[in-house]
């Protein structure tokens, strides 16, 4: 930790501020909320009024992205729900989110997604909306969400490892998002525009990403899109791609929801008995596969290769999400809440850290997932979890007098890889507290619900005044604590906590009263940022398994095609009985490290490609390299783009089985983390569609890096077979253009 901020926590233990205890709002050995200050050692930011927040604090010396000293209202808010309260610092925050959003707003009425990134971004924009500039920024939610859509119709999936989609595929979050706009706007019009682009993307996903057996989808955890920060190095974006992450399972179960509540609505009934059931499917297969009852929380994804095993670190946003949208039933929903782990300054990104990896992505808190965190908190009921959800957010909000991006968890930092002011779905999330937790305000097709959830220390009578909702405007009053409503009246008429869209006219004076008790009461799993062991590095002396030894490390784990075979303190393993092989080190407190890149002992088939040559003659390449292709076997290699609809393979295969098929591949038209010309192929065998292959971006002009697609598995019996590449309507990838790549062969591997 910063030798600055230890000796601060020092003096505040030795030196207590003389500040009535009673004051004290929240309180972690990392900081202290009191009264309208916050307190982080020797720093301190606090409120002198609603319009002003001052911080002295520093951040690490020599950082690039600053830090302001002082926030002062800069914009005309009054047009927007004002708060009133008696805690400066909460009223000062607010404000400040309420101004800063006016700043997001571009010339053009798009959401900027922060100061330092321009332009809208599919899974930003929404998430942000989401939160809460549904309500705030309808119109340019919805000229944000119409800029996320392409020409054929379909969600955009802007950003991702290897070439975008479908390695990264959490773009159905803007159909949640869309829906979103509809329940505060009711536009009709706007409800017939979302729908073929929701449905035509879904059923493309359901074609292209879903796997087959175990009814999860494939592709990047949602928003964590740095494939280092996030998996084992030795993952390529294939691997990737070949993973089934919780929060973007999540997204599309809760898409394929919302679809078929939109299909309702506009009177398709065999969609939307269609949709809800394979929502059903995705969010069974996450019951199934994701949950951890050792843990008491759901993986956070599944990887490997040929055979899938579970990383079991807790991803806040995919707990959250699962709360949120009834994955979880109540009883996990809690559960969850007890269990995900809280650091100091609050719940990270995904817990534990990987050691060898800076922060950005790895040990950090993104204020927007928290929002989300603490939101699900106060539906599972969690009062502890409420608590110091707010105080995770308005920390680095008043210290750093805005709503950064990211924060190191070691220290509480901006010192990150990337950061950024004014950030759109971070400033979205802390206004979401105010209004969708303190007020507790749920929309709905029908009208507005209220669930209020109000901790204990954060008892006070509140107003919120000229709260739009169609034609309403609302003033809501609300005093007490708790999450159980004693009075909700409308006008001086008391009646259930629903304002009907019916009803919504006119102005409404809402009072809602807490009964000052809590549904039940709840833990908060409070631990130490914890690095987990840096991960083995195996290969294949003949059939024997060796591994790099780990420092300081208990045990290791070997795992054989995805099951735990031995748990040894040696680095060898024999490996002579056919299969694929892993090794995962555990530290003394039981903390795992990735698995080592599987290393397979099966013997393999390897077939070239007909008529394959060695130059290059497409017309969709992006970059093409000063030399010639190197790297390849046999005579050349073989291309595929637009104009190939189909290529065949024959291979002959000795006995009846089944089998992981993979093709080895170059793609150079573009960088491993960015840009969106991932080639995409239906797999068939006999004529038979068998699955689906990637082949993503490996590096700009990079056309001697060869490597695997994912593998697929398939039955065969002996004999002759075709293995087709075939061009379909559901390959396009995002780009339109270069839909390419080069490849070299392709081998079977037999299943034990």
């Amino acid at each position: 930790m910063n030798k600055f901020l230890t000796l601060g926590a020092a003096l505040v233990m030795s030196h207590p501020i003389c500040i009535n205890a009673d004051d004290v709002i929240v309180s972690t050995d990392a900081y202290q909320w009191v009264g309208d200050s916050i307190f982080q050692g020797v720093y301190k930011a606090y409120a002198p009024g609603p319009y002003q927040i001052v911080s002295d604090y520093s951040a690490q010396p020599g950082y690039y992205m600053g830090i302001e000293k002082e926030w002062k209202l800069k914009n005309d808010i009054t047009v927007f729900p004002q708060l009133r309260t008696p805690n400066r610092l909460h009223q000062a925050i607010y404000n400040m989110g309420l101004d800063e959003m006016v700043n997001a707003v571009e010339p053009d009425t798009t959401l900027r997604t922060g100061k330092e990134w321009a332009g809208v971004w599919t899974r930003d924009v929404s998430y942000s909306i989401l939160l809460s500039m549904a309500y705030l920024q309808p119109e340019a939610s919805m000229i944000s969400l119409r800029k996320k859509v392409d020409k054929l119709g379909r969600i955009i999936q802007d950003t991702g490892s290897g070439g975008a989609w479908p390695v990264s595929t959490d773009r159905e979050i803007w159909a949640i998002a869309a829906f979103e706009v509809y329940k505060a706007t009711g536009n009709r019009e706007w409800l017939e525009f979302i729908y073929p682009v929701i449905r035509k993307s879904l059923e493309t996903d359901r074609n292209k990403v879903y796997d087959s057996k175990t009814g999860l989808v494939k592709g990047e955890t949602s928003f964590i899109d740095w494939r280092e920060q996030s998996h084992p190095k030795w993952m390529q974006t294939a691997d990737i791609f070949n993973t089934e992450s919780l929060s973007t399972s999540v997204v599309h179960a809760e898409a394929w929801r919302v679809l078929s509540e939109i299909a309702g609505l506009l009177g398709d009934k065999t969609v939307e008995r269609v949709a809800l059931e394979e929502s059903k499917k995705i969010s069974d297969a996450i019951n199934k596969y994701l949950w951890m009852d050792d843990k008491g929380y759901y993986a956070m994804y599944r990887y490997g290769r040929d055979n899938m095993i579970v990383n079991p670190r807790a991803e806040t946003l995919g707990e959250s999400l699962a709360i949120m949208w009834n994955i979880a039933d109540s009883k996990r929903a809690l559960e969850i809440t007890e269990n995900n782990p809280t650091t100091p300054f609050g719940v990270a990104v995904f817990y534990p850290q990987i050691a060898d990896m800076p922060a950005y992505h790895n040990n950090s808190l993104w204020p927007w997932v928290g929002a989300w965190w603490t939101m699900a908190n106060a539906k599972a009921g969690n009062e502890e979890g409420v608590l110091e959800g707010f105080g995770a957010l308005f920390r680095p909000a008043a210290l750093f007098c805005t709503n950064k991006e990211n924060f190191n968890l070691d220290n509480g930092d901006i010192a990150t890889e990337l950061n950024s002011s004014n950030m759109l779905w971070c400033l979205s999330g802390n206004l979401a507290l105010t209004h969708k937790v303190l007020f507790g305000i749920d929309y709905k097709t029908d009208g507005l619900a209220f669930h209020p959830f109000v901790p204990r220390s954060l008892a006070a009578d509140r107003s919120l005044t000229g709260f739009k909702y169609r034609d309403a405007v609302l003033d809501i009053n609300i005093s007490g604590y708790g999450n159980k409503i004693k009075s909700f009246k409308v006008n001086g008429k008391e009646q259930s906590p629903f304002i009907s869209e019916s009803k919504a006219q006119g102005k409404l004076i809402v009072d809602i009263v807490l009964a000052d008790e809590f549904t039940h009461s709840a833990a908060v799993n409070r631990v130490k940022n914890t690095k987990a062991p840096l991960t083995p590095v195996a290969w294949l002396e003949g059939r024997t398994l060796v591994w790099n030894p780990i420092e300081y490390i208990a045990g290791y784990k070997v795992v054989k095609d995805g099951k735990v075979v031995a748990e040894t303190r040696s680095t060898t393993f024999d490996a002579s009985l056919p299969g694929e092989y892993q090794v995962i080190g555990v530290s003394s407190d039981g903390v795992e490290s990735f698995a080592s890149e599987p290393k397979s002992t099966r013997e393999t088939e390897w077939f070239e490609i007909p008529g394959e040559g060695a130059q290059l003659s497409s017309l969709e390449l992006s970059y093409i390299p000063e030399s010639g292709i190197k790297g390849y076997s046999g005579e050349g290699f073989a291309e595929i783009d637009h104009k190939v609809e189909k290529l065949d393979v024959p291979v002959k295969v000795g006995e009846d089985g089944s089998y992981f098929i993979q093709f080895r591949y170059s793609n150079g038209n573009g960088p491993v983390n960015t840009e969106n010309k991932c080639a995409v192929r239906t797999m068939y065998i006999d004529g038979q569609p068998a699955g689906t292959l990637v082949f993503p971006q490996r590096g700009r002009n990079n056309w001697n890096e060869w490597g695997w697609t994912n593998s697929v598995e398939v039955p065969l019996t002996s004999g002759d077979h075709v293995i087709s590449l075939v061009f379909g309507e559901d390959d396009e990838n995002m780009n339109m253009y270069t839909n390419h790549a080069l490849l070299d062969g392709v081998r079977l591997v037999k299943k034990p």
